[in-house]
């Protein structure tokens, strides 16, 4: 399985909704919270090309984008495949 990475913020619902979708499908994530840790939002928008919203997810190498995209890809039947490399 390839690791995923997201970085989100504690009070932002796209973030406990791209979590949750997660943690259903039995994904382990790595959670970066840029509250916590303000310093990795520059970390965040050079991986992202410059996108400055929450979440931003990782699969592997892969920029998926936010939740929207997460669930786009879950509806399309793209999510398993790209998770497990």
């Amino acid at each position: 399985m390839q690791p995923v990475e997201i970085y989100t913020s504690p009070f932002c619902g796209f973030c406990h909704a791209a979590k949750r979708l997660l943690t259903q499908k039995g994904v382990s994530f790595a959670e970066i919270d840029l509250r916590k840790h303000p310093a990795r939002r520059q970390e965040m928008l050079g991986r992202s090309g410059g996108r400055h919203t929450v979440p931003q997810i990782f699969v592997g190498d892969t920029h998926v984008g936010g939740c929207d995209e997460l669930y786009a890809l879950e509806q399309a039947g793209k999510l398993d495949p790209l998770l497990a490399g």
